[in-house]
């Protein structure tokens, strides 16, 4: 299993074409958390394009800090990719949960969000590791 490491995710996120972007929540000093910190929640978000619907953004990973939940920061965190969203002429904010995760599957279900798992039959894929090289080894050779 290949384990993304600090320099190439730093690397993908602020190279001259980044790959994502990523907000982050922070509270001031005097409220950090139990360990220290003051960056307690984030949304890591990138582009991808709809052949139906044109521009979008996907949200790979919102989260919030066990301790600050409840207190609107991940409903902000939300808001304010839907706002980069709309600035960059999105059509839509789509990203996926797990089935265990019924508390994020309400939340987003709360905000709006359409599980297109029932509404549209849709199944997410991935190709990853061995899988992904024996596909790119079939591709047509130039």
């Amino acid at each position: 299993m290949l384990v993304l490491s600090f320099p190439q995710l730093e690397h993908d996120g602020f190279c001259q074409n980044p790959f994502f972007e990523c907000l982050v929540a922070e509270v001031p000093e005097e409220s950090k958390s139990k360990e220290g910190f003051t960056v307690v929640g984030y949304s890591f978000f990138f582009y991808t394009y709809s052949s139906r619907k044109g521009r979008s953004v996907y949200l790979e990973d919102l989260y919030v800090m066990q301790e600050f939940r409840g207190n609107g920061i991940g409903r902000g965190l939300l808001s304010k990719v839907a706002e980069v969203a709309k600035k960059k002429q999105c059509a839509q904010l789509q990203l996926s949960v797990f089935n265990w995760n019924t508390p994020a599957r309400d939340f987003y279900a709360a905000k709006g969000a359409q599980d297109l798992t029932v509404t549209e039959g849709r199944h997410f894929i991935r190709f990853d590791g061995q899988n992904l090289d024996n596909l790119a080894n079939e591709a047509p050779k130039d």
